[in-house]
């Protein structure tokens, strides 16, 4: 039997404390994935060894911090991560703000013609990798003449906003349309999921600040690992709703 001892400091840190530290390291490995269930909260407060109370100390720490959601009668669930709209960065700079380590693997990197952006453009093909599993594909362009100067580089580990900023091209805005769709046969090999498991479809364009298109990017996301967010404010964000008519 516990007692409410189990919620005084221990090596000083009170318990629930290092139960959350846990369960915060668990989600961002992966081994309680976005969207999954956690245990029961019985189950959990025996397996750490506590009483429901401080257990439940533990999970509203995770609840402020919005990495779980709980629904009464349902149960605990770990949040999906947030691609967030309204802001300038980078998926993957995103992602690292939420506390995820990101692994990119580089698929392939070429300069190719595009027919949208001419000869000689850099195809850059990527496999993003979070919370345990692969759970992006995603294939950006950039135009000459900054093509060339980006080939050599390193993008497992080079974000390509960092790189078009080391070679002096800022980008100042983006457009954006993320659409529903399902994996097909060549994204589903490359997250190791199946064929027509539902995605996010983001096709976005990056521009300079004299307007002219510095990064064509288009990003398949597996629709159990992500919800979208926008902070909407008066005159920070614009955002326009599309159907397709019946």
């Amino acid at each position: 039997m516990h007692s409410e001892d189990d919620r005084l400091p221990r090596d000083g840190e009170p318990r629930y404390r290092a139960i959350a530290a846990d369960l915060v390291a668990k989600i961002h490995s992966g081994f309680y994935a976005p969207g999954s269930a956690l245990p029961a909260q019985r189950d959990l407060s025996t397996s750490y060894g506590v009483t429901l109370m401080t257990l439940r100390q533990a999970l509203r720490q995770l609840s402020d911090e919005g990495l779980i959601v709980q629904q009464p009668g349902r149960g605990t669930f770990v949040s999906p991560l947030a691609y967030r709209l309204g802001s300038l960065r980078s998926l993957t700079d995103d992602l690292l703000d939420q506390g995820f380590e990101v692994h990119t693997t580089v698929v392939a990197v070429a300069l190719l013609e595009s027919p949208a952006l001419g000869p000689d453009a850099l195809r850059l093909e990527r496999v993003r990798r979070f919370a345990g599993r692969p759970s992006i594909h995603q294939v950006s362009w950039v135009p000459a003449p900054w093509s060339a100067a980006l080939l050599a580089l390193d993008f497992t580990t080079t974000a390509l906003y960092t790189a078009l900023s080391s070679i002096d091209v800022p980008v100042a805005r983006a457009t954006e349309t993320i659409s529903p769709g399902v994996l097909d046969p060549a994204s589903a090999a490359l997250l190791s999921a199946p064929a027509n498991t539902p995605v996010f479809v983001s096709e976005r364009r990056t521009y300079t600040v004299d307007g002219r298109l510095a990064v064509a990017d288009r990003a398949v996301i597996l629709g159990s690992a992500m919800e979208i967010r926008a902070e909407r404010a008066a005159t920070a964000l614009s955002m326009t709703w599309s159907g397709t008519p019946a």
